[in-house]
């Protein structure tokens, strides 16, 4: 077992260091011998990892999927060795969270670094993306993800409220009108965004429109920045355009039809729920996102 674990060691830190020889040199090991522990454990594992030279290396698809396993469960041996010294509320090592594009750059990304901060042993990678990946195969500890959840397999935690609003800038509004019934929504510019994109909103008592727009994308926030620019009616998370509402850069249409909630969570799998690191992130993220929330007036009406 421990041959395995080094030679898992080596094969992490060959693709750190991305040949064999600067990983050879960083852990002080003769180019023979790292060469050898990679073919070793190829043989073992029954695939090709990696194709290289002694300059170069570049992962197979099973490779890039065993590195990130490998990572995933070193950082977990690290993670206990410092657990285990410095007590169960430390969050220490790296600790790796996936979000949305615009949730992350808004919130998460100023509380992860102020969480970071108190917690000096702690290294944070965030990735941000509007493609719902698994967080299991991609190596997440932490996902941030808006409404339920649909994979049993892994743990949520509601961090905050959240409803959902169609809103457009002045500007188009004033151009086109204020639609006053559902049905006036098919008579509008709708920006169309997901992945794959959402072509129809649905209500909370059921009804649901297919809408229509020539503006389309797979990413929310340049449809947020389409319906600022004018470019239509959109449908957003409150917590992504509370900011413009309160500027008035920004109106929400048809403020009595109640849209579905979408509340915050926090996804792990069951792998993590003793990680201290995971644990005090997700503790701190509800503290801070529940307070703001109740400075939020139109969040605050809309979900008593």
């Amino acid at each position: 077992m421990a041959d395995n674990l080094f030679d898992m060691l080596v094969f992490v830190r060959v693709v750190e260091a991305g040949s064999l020889s600067r990983a050879a040199r960083n852990l002080n090991l003769s180019l023979a011998v790292v060469s050898r522990k990679l073919a070793r454990l190829e043989e073992r594992l029954g695939v090709r990892l990696a194709n290289r030279t002694t300059r170069t290396l570049t992962l197979t698809e099973e490779g890039d999927r065993f590195h990130a396993r490998c990572t995933r469960i070193l950082a977990e041996i690290n993670e206990a060795e410092m657990e285990v010294t410095s007590g169960k509320d430390t969050a220490t090592g790296l600790l790796r969270v996936t979000s949305t594009f615009a949730f992350g750059a808004r919130w998460l990304a100023p509380l992860l670094k102020e969480f970071q901060a108190a917690n000096p042993g702690l290294h944070v990678h965030l990735n941000t993306t509007d493609t719902v990946t698994s967080i299991v195969e991609a190596g997440y500890d932490l996902a941030i993800r808006f409404g339920s959840l649909a994979d049993s397999s892994l743990i949520a935690r509601q961090l905050a409220p959240n409803v959902r609003v169609i809103c457009a800038s002045p500007t188009y509004l004033d151009a086109k009108g204020y639609p006053g019934t559902i049905e006036d929504l098919l008579l509008h510019e709708c920006i169309v965004y997901g992945e794959p994109p959402l072509d129809h909103w649905t209500f909370l008592d059921g009804r649901s429109v297919t809408i229509k727009g020539t503006l389309t994308t797979n990413n929310g926030e340049l449809a947020h920045r389409w319906a600022l620019a004018g470019g239509g009616l959109v449908m957003k998370s409150f917590w992504d355009v509370a900011a413009d509402i309160e500027a008035g850069e920004l109106a929400i249409v048809l403020p009595g039809v109640a849209l579905p909630a979408a509340p915050i969570h926090a996804v792990f799998p069951h792998s993590r729920l003793t990680a201290a690191k995971v644990r005090l992130c997700v503790e701190f993220l509800a503290t801070r996102l529940k307070a703001q929330a109740k400075s939020m007036p139109f969040l605050a009406e809309h979900l008593r």
